[in-house]
C-alpha cells in the first residue's frame, strides 16, 4: 500500500494505492493519527484502492468518529468493488462518499 498526503491549511487529502487490509491498516492508522490534528476537512481518494478488509473499515470508522468532532470526512473515487463493500457493511450510511 502507498499513502500520499497533501495538506492545505486545515484540509488534508490522503490518497491510498493498493490494498487496505490487516497488514496495511496499522500504517494508515498511524499516518492519520500523526496528521489529523487541526484538520477540519479530511478527504480520502480511493481511485487506486484495490481491496478493503474489515481492518481497513475499522480505521475508517475510527477516523470518522474523530472527524465528526472536528470537521468533515469525505471519500472520493470509490470503485465498484469498494462501493459494494460499503453497501454490504452499511458503511455507505455512515460515511460521506462522493
Amino acid at each position: 500500500m502507498e499513502i500520499k498526503k497533501i495538506q492545505d491549511g486545515s484540509k488534508l487529502e490522503i490518497s491510498i494505492e493498493g490494498r487496505l487490509d490487516t497488514i496495511t491498516a496499522p500504517t494508515l492508522e498511524a499516518t492519520i493519527k500523526e496528521s489529523i490534528t487541526g484538520v477540519e476537512k479530511l478527504i480520502f481518494d480511493f481511485a487506486k484502492l484495490e481491496y478493503l478488509s474489515s481492518a481497513g473499515l475499522r480505521v475508517l470508522l475510527a477516523t470518522q468518529k474523530v472527524m465528526n468532532k472536528q470537521g468533515e470526512m469525505v471519500i472520493r473515487n470509490v470503485n465498484e468493488t469498494i462501493a459494494e463493500i460499503f453497501d454490504i457493511t452499511g458503511f455507505c450510511d455512515i460515511l460521506t462518499i462522493e
